[in-house]
């Protein structure tokens, strides 16, 4: 089977939807399906990956982020070549146009839904603004455009529920076991501060100033502290003047996972503001490493806690998160260590790969290479 997957805001420094797409490819390839990525940029460009095959689509700028957007005509015309079985899309601006071209050439398209529309926009739009309203019509044309649509957890699919859609499909992410994993020696790295780190985007959904904030009550409350902050984003600046005088230090983006795992795997508590998450893949690999989180009531972070030690459920205020973390460390970090990993290995990437590949068997012909 040739699964051919469809995504915008995929680029060097994109972080989750990157990681997630990148090793479902894997999982594919091991499976023995051919499977192809077309994404934007500002050039074409045809490569073989770990993943598996990489086209890329000269495509108009979006943004001030780097990004660029696919174009109706150029993919199409991507598409015509590579025959799919399965056209697997990782973006919802692009259904509108690609529902069409799947119909005419009898190809189930199958919308992977990263992001939730009331939760992403909701900082987004002035106070009045009927969000739910929008999101509900917006969604009723997604559900009827694609054959499946896929989300991640119960957070997303409420989104859908509300609508009555009937196509829907939860299929949860996963998370490398090997990359991201606990340090084998404590004693080696140890230090009087209380170790806390954020994976995040720099931007206005992700709410990391409230990590910062959360720092200043620790701090002010007594406790010796620091932050780590890997990610950017466009917000950099304006977080970076929110922490002066604090014990905050941002890294910017980390291409090599590996360090990034390391950095995770030595916090003694992650913290995670975000309310927008439909599911939290930077949540969960630091769970794998053994390091507990704080996370918000609000989104999908919180269905990843489980055994006690392994996370704290705050109101995601910066008092919230402080006291999360104040509440973390009363428990032995042996404890805590041991239920955050335990939490992420119910997560493996081979499971997500197998509930697609499920999802898909319906439509599968003779495999094809990519």
């Amino acid at each position: 089977m040739r699964i051919v997957q469809i995504a915008n805001f995929y680029t060097p420094a994109s972080g989750g939807l990157r990681t997630c797409l990148d090793e479902i490819g894997r999982g594919y390839l091991a499976a023995g399906h051919g499977r192809v990525l077309v994404v934007p940029g500002p050039a074409d460009g045809d490569e073989l990956t770990t993943s598996g095959r990489r086209i890329t689509v000269r495509s108009p700028k979006f943004g001030a982020g780097g990004y660029h957007v696919l174009t109706a005509r150029r993919t199409r015309a991507v598409l015509d070549r590579l025959r799919p079985d399965v056209l697997e899309c990782s973006d919802k601006l692009s259904v509108r146009w690609l529902a069409p071209w799947a119909r005419g050439a009898g190809v189930p398209l199958v919308l992977f839904s990263h992001e939730r529309i009331d939760a992403i926009l909701r900082t987004r739009v002035p106070p009045g603004f009927p969000l739910v309203t929008a999101a509900d019509l917006a969604n009723r044309r997604l559900c009827v455009r694609a054959e499946k649509v896929v989300v991640t957890s119960s957070f997303a699919t409420a989104e859908f529920a509300r609508i009555g859609a009937t196509n829907v499909r939860r299929i949860p992410l996963g998370v490398d076991l090997t990359t991201f994993r606990p340090e084998p020696d404590e004693t080696r790295w140890a230090t009087r501060h209380v170790r806390l780190v954020l994976v995040s985007r720099l931007s206005k959904e992700k709410r990391a100033e409230r990590a910062i904030e959360a720092v200043r009550v620790l701090v002010d409350s007594g406790l010796p502290c620091e932050l780590a902050v890997i990610g950017d984003g466009p917000l950099r600046p304006r977080l970076q003047r929110l922490a002066a005088g604090l014990p905050v230090v941002f890294h910017g983006h980390l291409t090599d996972r590996a360090a990034m795992a390391t950095m995770v795997a030595r916090a003694d508590v992650a913290v995670f503001p975000s309310p927008a998450e439909t599911f939290g893949l930077a949540v969960l690999e630091a769970l794998a490493c053994g390091t507990p989180v704080v996370v918000p009531e609000a989104g999908a972070a919180s269905e990843l806690i489980d055994a006690p030690g392994s996370g704290v459920v705050s109101d995601g205020s910066p008092q919230g998160l402080a006291d999360g973390v104040r509440q973390l460390l009363t428990i032995p970090a042996p404890q805590r260590r041991h239920a955050a990993r335990r939490a992420a290995e119910r997560f493996p990437w081979s499971a997500t790969t197998a509930a697609l590949l499920s999802l898909y068997a319906d439509y599968e012909t003779p495999a094809r290479t990519a």
